[in-house]
């Protein structure tokens, strides 16, 4: 039997087709390509703080493939050149440490015009269905709820597969997850172009297998010079912990299938102002929304055990401290007292202390926050004693300095900030909580799930059997230009606009875990809850219930 093969000549607002894609005709020079790879060397040999751990656990040796890449140099074209430097980078699996590609790569991302999700049946088994459709794309019979059988002639969950081992996710779930993402939403800042121009889907609707043709389209969507620019040198650029990636393609998901999200964030900041006055229309909308939409969403829900409140986390950067923890003690003051449900699926993280700080708010006890700790070395230490950014690391330098002495690898630990400071809120809300969490949350959400359950705040319920496990804090080549200055600074500016970013402290855990460190380790949950097909269309009520039992299972922690 022949299939008809069906094509679609959709573009989305401001896109254009990957084919008419105009990738950079200046060629790297030799010197240049030789100070990206240079520059490279000294991150990873000198300040990258997982590297003995990296080489245990996936015998890897990527100094040295810098080394021999070194040789290559001129025997490479430019894609063949990016592809060395990006691949030596992904071996780390650590979403982290990347190498940054140059403009235009970094601005645009590549996608097609569809959001397909993963759901288990009774039997455990995967299926892949699209949920969403980019604003505009119509189709008779590709719709959400249809579900994707293969891809390019390749099973489904075999393709995916195949695009899991391209990412660099630390464990068995955040590789799965990240390649199936990548599947249709690809930010270039850390990959290049995909290879094919477009893509075959074979997909079931209404029990007839049908194919259609789609082609990738790129768009510049926005937020890679912002996020990139508060990374390098905004107040909290020290205490960063983000998986870029991650919040490159939210964003790019956010603007394809959810617009009016940025709508009613334009509406928030314009609301925001006016309410230090008396203003109706601004009690009234933030009665339901967030001041910062894009950060919260909140809902009451009516479940059989009773009525809970449930709170989503998108993102831990933005805003600052003060004005997340603020935003987080209204809102939990608008729900339910009897639980609240804590969703931070797909957040991947942002500043480390709206993470840590926010414990305090679901605990009576004092909040101990997650340890970090350098590598030690001569490079650490400058880092650490440097006075560009008013003594960040002061408490670090002493270990660091001694580990001539000690052999050791690693220095002291040390919560990111004062102790007073993470507890100087104390509890403001007295129900029960739960965590829902995935193999997506990355970085300070792993950080915080980490304090969740090391502090014996609540339960964790998993979609995933792991978190993404990202346990450090992250800076940037250029921040750390600004850490180390002038003309004798081993960081050197790289051409044309690439860039990189680096781990340069290890999170441990506290607790009964004191010592573990959070990298490839993660998080387990203490229950799992597979997705189910109603969840991805019918916004998430089976989770919510599952939510819901674990939250009225446990022990009320407050006296009614």
């Amino acid at each position: 039997m022949v299939l008809t093969i069906e094509t679609t000549d959709y573009l989305f607002e401001n896109s254009v087709e990957l084919a008419d894609f105009s990738e950079p005709t200046q060629e790297l020079t030799f010197a240049e390509r030789r100070t990206i790879v240079d520059q490279a060397l000294i991150l990873l040999d000198n300040v990258y703080v997982h590297m003995p751990l990296k080489k245990s656990m996936y015998a890897i040796n990527p100094v040295q493939r810098l080394k021999i890449l070194r040789r290559q140099l001129k025997n490479l074209s430019q894609r063949e050149f990016h592809n060395e430097i990006i691949q030596i980078f992904k071996e780390l699996r650590d979403l982290h440490t990347n190498y940054i590609l140059p403009a235009p790569y970094n601005q645009c991302t590549a996608f097609l015009p569809f959001l397909m999700e993963e759901f288990y049946d009774g039997e455990n088994k995967r299926h892949y269905i699209v949920t969403k459709l980019a604003e505009g794309f119509h189709h008779d019979t590709f719709i959400p709820g249809v579900e994707i059988t293969d891809w390019n002639g390749i099973p489904i969950d075999q393709a995916v597969a195949i695009n899991a081992d391209r990412e660099a996710g630390s464990n068995e779930a955040a590789r799965h997850v990240r390649g199936l993402d990548a599947m249709t939403v690809r930010p270039m800042a850390m990959s290049l172009p995909p290879a094919e121009q477009w893509v075959i889907v074979g997909y079931n609707s209404n029990s007839q297998n049908n194919k259609i043709q789609l082609s990738w389209q790129v768009n510049q969507f926005s937020s890679f010079n912002e996020i990139f620019a508060s990374a390098a040198t905004g107040e909290f650029a020290t205490a960063n912990g983000l998986d870029l990636n991650m919040e490159l393609t939210n964003t790019a998901r956010k603007e394809l299938f959810a617009s009016n999200v940025g709508d009613l964030s334009k509406e928030a900041a314009e609301l925001r102002a006016e309410i230090a006055q008396p203003n109706h229309e601004a009690e009234d909308f933030f009665t339901s929304n967030s001041q910062y939409p894009n950060t919260f969403q909140f809902r009451s829900i009516d479940t059989p055990l009773g009525k809970v409140g449930y709170l989503r986390i998108r993102t831990f950067s933005n805003p600052e401290p003060i004005a997340f923890v603020n935003e987080v003690i209204r809102i939990v003051n608008l729900l339910p007292k009897e639980g609240l449900i804590i969703d931070v699926r797909g957040n991947g993280g942002g500043i480390i202390i709206n993470g840590e700080r926010l414990l305090q708010l679901f605990s009576s006890s004092r909040i101990e926050a997650e340890r970090l700790h350098f590598i030690n070395n001569e490079v650490t230490l400058a880092i650490a004693n440097a006075d560009a950014l008013n003594g960040f690391a002061k408490q670090w330098v002493n270990s660091i300095d001694l580990s001539t002495i000690t052999g050791s690898v690693y220095s002291q630990g040390f919560p990111i900030e004062s102790p007073d400071l993470t507890n100087s809120i104390g509890r403001q809300y007295n129900g029960n909580t739960v965590l829902v969490t995935d193999a997506r949350c990355y970085s300070t959400t792993d950080i915080f799930a980490a304090g969740f359950q090391d502090n014996k705040i609540g339960k964790i319920l998993g979609v995933d059997d792991n978190t993404g496990a990202g346990g450090a804090n992250v800076f940037t080549h250029d921040l750390l230009r600004v850490i180390q200055p002038g003309p004798d600074s081993l960081f050197k500016e790289l051409p044309n606009g690439a860039s990189m970013r680096v781990a340069v402290r290890q999170t441990t855990r506290v607790g009964d875990k004191a010592g573990l460190p959070l990298e490839d380790l993660g998080i387990q949950p203490d229950a799992i809850h597979r997705m189910t097909r109603d969840d991805l269309l019918y916004g998430n009520r089976d989770l919510i219930s599952a939510a819901a039992t674990l939250l009225f299972q446990s022990p009320v922690t407050h006296d009614r």
